[in-house]
């Protein structure tokens, strides 16, 4: 997961959480935060029930994919030019082809660019706000399958891994989408979807997002006593720092951080739909 943060508190390996015995790295990009937002440190072992997340409810002004009353809503700020979150896009994905299809799981995109400079001036990622703004441009002239076809076509034309993708290839990704590039350079250069873009990086923020990707899974129900007891065992079989996965304190909210593996994510999903 990315992440700015003053050099002093730069975690050993920069922005990688890495599970240990396992093939998979649980990786974050940290962004710096106001202080004002930042809730108290939870210094007991379990997290559950202990924290309250003010998300902004989802609405049909989101960028829903699948079924939008589903039981679990998976809510993700998100970064185009985060290689973490270029990581973390094929588990969504393959997430959606196993239970979208019923209705019972939602994937909501939001927007988290790390486009602002940290305490020393330096910016992680500068054309995330700009490509944030591309698939806003993209949603207006092309409806929500084109939007989700594009966020896809984002992380699948950066190779680069490091240096985010090519600015030129944007328009080119809209002509292959069957898009006007005339209308979409417009939209794009006109800074159309800044305040959205904005807008949802600060429901980010409030929320406590601190880093991409950020997931929230919003249930209709709280969580069984199965579930809690799979968020508890997760912990240690993928050795997974504790605040980067647990409930929040009505039950009905699980703040998952990082890059999760597909079979954490898809164990903990199925506790929660009791399969």
């Amino acid at each position: 997961m990315d992440q700015q943060t003053p050099r002093s508190s730069l975690l050993t390996l920069p922005g990688a959480i890495i599970i240990a015995g396992a093939i998979i790295a649980i990786a974050i990009i940290w962004v710096k935060k106001p202080a004002s937002t930042v809730p108290a440190a939870n210094t007991t072992d379990d997290r559950q029930a202990q924290e309250t997340v003010n998300l902004s409810p989802v609405t049909a002004a989101d960028h829903i994919l699948g079924n939008p009353n589903a039981a679990i809503k998976i809510v993700e700020y998100s970064d185009p030019s985060c290689p973490y979150c270029k990581l973390f896009n094929p588990t969504m994905a393959s997430i959606m082809d196993q239970y979208g299809p019923s209705g019972k799981v939602s994937w909501v995109y939001r927007s988290f660019p790390l486009d602002k400079p940290d305490a020393d001036g330096n910016i992680l990622h500068p054309n995330a706000g700009h490509e944030s703004q591309a698939l806003e441009c993209i949603a207006s002239l092309g409806g929500n399958d084109k939007f989700w076809a594009y966020e896809k076509n984002i992380y699948a034309k950066d190779t680069t891994g490091t240096s985010g993708l090519d600015q030129k290839l944007l328009p080119l990704m809209a002509k292959e989408l069957g898009l006007d590039t005339t209308t979409f350079n417009k939209c794009l250069s006109s800074g159309q979807f800044k305040d959205r873009v904005d807008a949802d990086s600060a429901s980010g923020v409030t929320a406590g997002v601190s880093g991409t990707p950020t997931s929230f899974l919003v249930l209709t129900e709280p969580l069984n006593a199965r579930s809690e007891k799979y968020i508890s065992d997760a912990l240690i079989q993928y050795r997974i720092p504790a605040e980067l996965l647990h409930a929040a304190n009505d039950k009905k909210l699980i703040v998952m951080s990082g890059a999760m593996p597909k079979a954490m994510v898809s164990g903990l999903i199925d506790a929660l739909l009791g399969d």
